[in-house]
């Protein structure tokens, strides 16, 4: 589904970001991109949304990111941020949801029956008339994340898609993150929502990835976490008494 092929980029000239990046992501999948401040997770992201470019190649589903294909691409990456203020744009939740599928062709019958649907699904059809500016942070985020798959992509991004969280919303989105059918990469600090949502973590450092494989392996491994400015997650430390 996502395939990075020898991929470097620098934001200035002789000081990459990005080394040689290569992973693949396989249809389905759920993936944590994981690493201390600086790693190059964001730069990552933005890559992959053809926001940057850099050297080498990025596929989606097959077709190399670029100028010629970014609306194809985009099409099939849904962008959660992390500050959903930043995405939601317009006065209701019901306007953000419509405003993708409006301008991906689909009348307006089929639109807000798309809309009725996610809302269900979530469980937030309470949401759908209210005003953006009048619901919580935790309404907020999911209300993004049903604006995101309102767009019907086959793969969902996040960024820190907990952060600033109570606990209580906390645990909605991560129950709402690990059941969504769509492939899945997910850049977060939180790494205990990681080892909850993701099968597989990779790890990063100046910009290159130091460790791929099981998030078990991955984030119960202390000497590799501390080695790369991490430690445990919450749950894994309790465990170990440390």
């Amino acid at each position: 589904m996502i395939e990075f092929q020898h991929v470097s980029f620098a934001y200035e000239p002789g000081r990459p970001v990005i080394r040689d990046l290569s992973f693949t992501i396989g249809d389905g999948e759920a993936v944590g991109l994981i690493g201390a401040n600086g790693a190059g997770k964001s730069t990552v992201m933005k890559l992959l949304l053809g926001l940057l470019q850099g050297e080498g190649r990025i596929l989606v589903d097959g077709r190399e990111v670029g100028r010629d294909s970014l609306a194809e691409v985009r099409r099939k990456l849904g962008f959660v941020l992390q500050n959903s203020d930043h995405q939601m744009f317009m006065p209701t939740v019901y306007e953000d949801m419509m405003f993708a599928p409006l301008n991906y062709g689909l009348s307006r019958e089929e639109a807000e029956k798309r809309v009725d649907g996610v809302l269900a699904r979530l469980g937030l059809t309470e949401l759908k008339h209210r005003h953006n500016h009048r619901i919580s942070g935790g309404e907020k985020r999911m209300a993004a994340i049903a604006t995101v798959l309102a767009m019907e992509p086959e793969a969902v991004l996040m960024d820190e898609p907990t952060s600033a969280l109570d606990p209580y919303n906390r645990r909605v989105v991560i129950n709402t993150i690990r059941d969504l059918p769509q492939t899945k990469l997910i850049t977060s600090h939180d790494l205990d929502m990681i080892l909850d949502t993701c099968r597989r973590v990779i790890l990063m450092s100046s910009g290159q990835v130091v460790a791929d494989g099981p998030a078990e392996d991955i984030l119960r491994d202390k000497v590799l976490l501390e080695a790369n400015r991490m430690e445990l997650p919450f749950c894994l430390a309790g465990r170990a008494g440390l």
